[in-house]
């Protein structure tokens, strides 16, 4: 009779996409940097629907490592959803993430498990001494990890290392799409997440190509209004259109009361005048904007009454003894 494996209390997760030369190494030094921690572990690795190899290589060292868990998407979502993934295919109390271009260090594990054990729920790695181009990574990430930051009220120097640790009830709050896994501290942030940061090592690339460029920044900017606007309107959406509806029909009310005094008192003649379509489209934009907070709040209501999910987050209940 075959015994069980025991439930893993780390997961370490790493989407990939065209690492088909890493990909053994990348095994390897994983399997080095976790065993040594003594306690049941699995790999979660997977496969974005890259174009090489991966896929392949990554089914056959399944076939011969038990921990690992090979997961394979049928075409590319982006790292996102293959995060998202390989968090639904995890099992782990604990689940680390990193990238499989061997740029993030396995062996810095250990540091960010001792960092968690602080009393954290999420942990994330600072590439202090990164290895990229200046150019067209660096000086972009820079820019992007402070505008983060402001915006989030999250304050971290590098946003973008994806060698993380978190407990599995802060992932089990996150919907991962579009860019947003490098606003994973700012997701969990607001769900009452501790986050810490810790320095870690960073290689240079030794296999392929970067898969960023500069065209990225845009789909960022766009993910971070999302952040933005889920950080400060996520239970009360009413609060942002029904205050600028009720401006905008107020400032059109105003101006139209005026010219309607200016029509009857002085006989001045409206029918022309600027003003007149300033206060017609400010009304009109005015009760869209009302109407789009009412639609937002009925929808906010279905989304959190429809999955039984609540509008607050419990860290622990304490009971005296009766």
């Amino acid at each position: 009779m075959e015994m069980s494996q025991p439930v893993p209390e780390l997961s370490v997760v790493v989407p990939l996409y065209n690492e088909e030369e890493s990909l053994p190494q990348l095994v390897d030094q994983l399997l080095a940097a976790v065993r040594v921690l003594d306690l049941p572990f699995e790999l979660v690795l997977v496969d974005d629907g890259s174009k090489d190899g991966t896929a392949k290589v990554l089914s056959a060292l399944a076939a011969t490592v038990p921990e690992l868990v090979a997961v394979l998407l049928r075409r590319n979502y982006g790292q996102s959803a293959a995060m998202a993934a390989g968090f639904d295919a995890s099992r782990g109390a604990v689940i680390v993430t990193l990238d499989g271009d061997l740029q993030n260090d396995p062996a810095d594990i250990p540091l960010l498990l001792a960092e968690l054990n602080q009393g954290y729920d999420l942990v994330s790695g600072w590439r202090h001494q990164r290895q990229d181009a200046a150019v067209q990574r660096l000086l972009p990430s820079r820019i992007a990890n402070r505008l983060i930051a402001r915006v989030t009220g999250v304050r971290l120097h590098d946003y973008g290392c994806s060698l993380k640790a978190y407990r599995r009830e802060v992932v089990s709050d996150l919907n991962l799409y579009g860019e947003l896994h490098r606003f994973l501290p700012a997701l969990a942030f607001i769900e009452g997440a501790r986050i810490s940061e810790v320095k870690v090592n960073h290689h240079p690339r030794r296999f392929g190509q970067s898969k960023y460029g500069l065209d990225r920044t845009f789909r960022v900017l766009m993910d971070l209004l999302t952040v933005w606007f889920m950080k400060r309107f996520l239970t009360r959406p009413m609060h942002v259109f029904g205050l600028g509806g009720l401006a905008a029909m107020g400032l059109g009310l105003m101006v139209g009361l005026w010219l309607v005094g200016e029509k009857l008192l002085l006989g001045s003649d409206i029918g022309d005048r600027p003003l007149l379509l300033m206060a017609l489209l400010s009304f009109l934009t005015g009760v869209q904007l009302f109407c789009f907070g009412l639609l937002a709040e009925l929808q906010m209501r279905t989304y959190h009454e429809s999955q039984g999910r609540p509008i607050y987050r419990v860290r622990a209940t304490l009971r005296g003894n009766a």
